[in-house]
């Protein structure tokens, strides 16, 4: 008897893509440069203080200090992974935020952003948009399969955040770690190659300065955009 069990597509032509190097990643509004605690620590400090509760969902801070800060930001700064990112607004030339490649496994084609903290002054801007964008359009470029995000369940900030680029919830993690004595379960997002050039066309459509009008507020949502690529609505936000 023939044995007829379903697998997978055999990927002929797919090779294992390299992992992030923390080349800059630049674009119209935002600029990613690897993080360096003597470059960036004193800067991100002072815009991140601005909002303690910026820290809430991290697993790590707040800084009473900026020397306190520079330790993290120099421990940080020398892994591969995660590898971190500081992200400038080019508009305003302020260094803002922060943001991750992590979970890298080239083998399966998988990569993962993440620990995405971005101060009040770079938080609803076009840069911060774009700094995301270029992750993704990187890490797809590179030949990864999949784009991961994840996140507390409880922060519904970033799980708006996650749909609104265009990655498709995949389900919550029960109880799937501890944060700062906290219970954590985690919310998953992703988007696949697939997706990529729909969400691509997306993305150039919204950054365009056209989408803009003259005091900088978009005439067109990101999420009305995406929203036909995404295979799965969040039901946390009740849809979109």
């Amino acid at each position: 008897m023939s044995d007829s069990r379903p697998l997978g597509p055999q990927l002929f032509d797919w090779r294992p893509p390299p992992a992030p190097d923390g080349t800059p990643l630049t674009g119209r509004y935002a600029r990613l440069d690897r993080l360096d605690a003597d470059r960036h620590a004193v800067d991100l400090h002072r815009a991140m203080s601005a909002d303690p509760t910026l820290w809430d969902y991290m697993p790590y801070g707040p800084f009473s200090s900026a020397s306190q800060y520079h330790r993290w930001a120099r421990e940080a700064a020398a892994a591969n992974d995660p590898l971190f990112y500081a992200i400038t607004d080019l508009d305003t030339g302020q260094v803002g935020g922060v943001a991750s490649y992590l979970r890298i496994k080239p083998e399966a084609g998988s990569i993962e952003v993440g620990h995405i903290n971005l101060a009040p002054t770079l938080q609803r801007t076009r840069a911060a948009t774009e700094a995301l964008y270029l992750m993704m359009d990187w890490a797809f470029g590179a030949g990864y399969r999949r784009f991961e995000w994840k996140c507390d369940a409880l922060n519904m900030p970033s799980r708006r955040a996650a749909q609104r680029l265009g990655l498709s919830y995949e389900g919550t993690f029960r109880q799937a770690t501890v944060v700062k004595g906290r219970n954590r379960d985690t919310a998953w997002f992703a988007a696949i190659d697939a997706e990529w050039p729909a969400l691509k066309e997306a993305f150039g459509f919204w950054l365009d300065p056209a989408n803009f009008d003259d005091a900088g507020q978009q005439r067109e949502r990101l999420g009305t955009l995406t929203r036909l690529v995404r295979v799965a609505s969040d039901p946390a936000q009740g849809g979109d």
